[in-house]
Parts: structure tokens; C-alpha cells; sequence
């Protein structure tokens, strides 16, 4: 196995509780239907979203800085010239990744992110790869 699959492999083993930052209540979207993959693998899945109140029946958040529980990884669903102030929220509340999805890349927000500590993963879909590293195991958190 090489090293940036161990990585990917101990992220998706380890982060429990996600913060969906864009999280969609169209269920067309991919900001809908991959944080709902993410709930049918046994994550905690915390919508992010200030124009919804609630997503998948789960309460949504304006801002990350107001979700009142521990988050692990906060993944994002917003352009990349977005990406900046959600990474220092994510920083602020004490997150352990960033995950930004595919098509997503900051590279500054992503250096500022790991000299905080945190691990960070670019233009990657988390389905995507929840699914090949797992091979359709259920229950994988």
C-alpha cells in the first residue's frame, strides 16, 4: 500500500465526525448525496449551511464556528476562492483535517492548515474514495 493510501486509509478510520461546509438540500447535488453516503457509512455528519435549517433532517449551521460539538474533518463544498475562511474556522475549532472535494484547491489555506497541525487533502472526492479503500464495506468509521 503506498503512503498517500495509508494516509487517505488512517484519515477515513480515524475522523468520525464531519462538518459538510455547502452542504446542500437539493438531492441532485453532490453536496447532498456524498455527506448522505458519508451517514450510510456510519459518520456523524453535521451540515454547514446558512441558507438551511436543516439538511437530511439533521440541524444545519451557519457558519462552522457555531457547531456546538468536536468536529474531526470539516469537508468542503464551496469554490476554492471560498476555501480560506472556512480553513480558519476549521483551524479555530480545533478540526484534525480539511478536506477539500473534488475540483477544490487552495494551496495557501492548505500550507496555513498544516502548519496548524492539521492534515490536509485536495480535489479529492471523499466518496470516491471511501469506496475504493473500503470496497463497499458498510459501517467503516
Amino acid at each position: 500500500m503506498n503512503d498517500e493510501r495509508e494516509r487517505l486509509l488512517r484519515i477515513l478510520k480515524t475522523n468520525h465526525t464531519i462538518a459538510v461546509v455547502g452542504m446542500s438540500a437539493h438531492p441532485e447535488k453532490d453536496s447532498h448525496t456524498v455527506p448522505a453516503y458519508l451517514l450510510d457509512q456510519g459518520y456523524r455528519v453535521i451540515p454547514v449551511n446558512p441558507n438551511a435549517a436543516e439538511i437530511l433532517g439533521l440541524k444545519s449551521y451557519p457558519r462552522l464556528s457555531e457547531v456546538p460539538e468536536p468536529v474531526d474533518l470539516v469537508l468542503i463544498f464551496r469554490p476554492s476562492s471560498d476555501v480560506p475562511p472556512v480553513v480558519e474556522e476549521g483551524i479555530r475549532i480545533g478540526a484534525k483535517t480539511i478536506w477539500m472535494q473534488l475540483g477544490i484547491r487552495h494551496e495557501a489555506a492548505a500550507q496555513a492548515a498544516r502548519q496548524a497541525g492539521l492534515e490536509v487533502v485536495m480535489d479529492n472526492c471523499i466518496r470516491q474514495t471511501h469506496r475504493g479503500l473500503f470496497a463497499g464495506a458498510a459501517g467503516t468509521p
